[in-house]
């Protein structure tokens, strides 16, 4: 069964068919999009397979894409969650994407929190990694007031319309006892 995660103001929910329209505004801003290294989406139809995908990646224990909700609101916000989900290395990356209208009030940092702590509780993580683009001031931020520890740059790593960047590689590890 799917997770829903609950914080002060949000809910972390599974992405549905009817999302598609929300999940586009978001892909296909240019805002959004300066800084995740994925083309813009330009169909309900392409949104709609893509949450196909996440719901098969997360059925196969590869992935998990919550849609982020207000509470009290209908709609998506924005999207979080962990892709190259890998079970027997205890580890997987971190993503997450807001529309701008809701940049700058705290919901990035609560929704990250919440899915770093579910990693490490509910889904025995013992490393949760991101890459972020080096001009992504803000998530650069984010990350590393949660505790996140920069391990480096990779060079030339993403590309954003057919530009590449230099990306910073970020991990939060959890000690367990032995």
């Amino acid at each position: 069964m799917f997770p829903i995660l609950e914080t002060k103001r949000l809910v972390l929910r599974e992405l549905a068919e009817g999302d598609a329209l929300d999940l586009l505004k978001c892909f296909s801003n240019p805002d959004v999009l300066r800084h995740y290294g994925q083309p813009p989406l330009t169909n309900t139809d392409q949104v709609k397979q893509i949450i196909r995908n996440f719901s098969k990646n997360f059925d196969e224990k590869r992935g998990i894409k919550w849609g982020i909700e207000l509470k009290g609101k209908d709609g998506i916000i924005g999207t979080i969650g962990f892709q190259e989900w890998f079970h027997e290395h205890k580890r997987a990356e971190l993503s997450y994407a807001l529309l701008p209208k809701y940049w700058g009030n705290g919901y990035a940092t609560e929704a990250v929190r919440k899915v770093i702590s579910y990693g490490f509780k509910e889904l025995d993580l013992t490393r949760i990694g991101a890459i972020v683009f080096i001009e992504n001031k803000a998530s650069n931020k984010l990350l590393t007031n949660l505790g996140f520890k920069k391990e480096g740059i990779l060079r030339d790593y993403m590309y954003q319309n057919d530009v590449s960047f230099d990306t910073n590689l970020y991990s939060l590890i959890t000690v367990k006892p032995k």
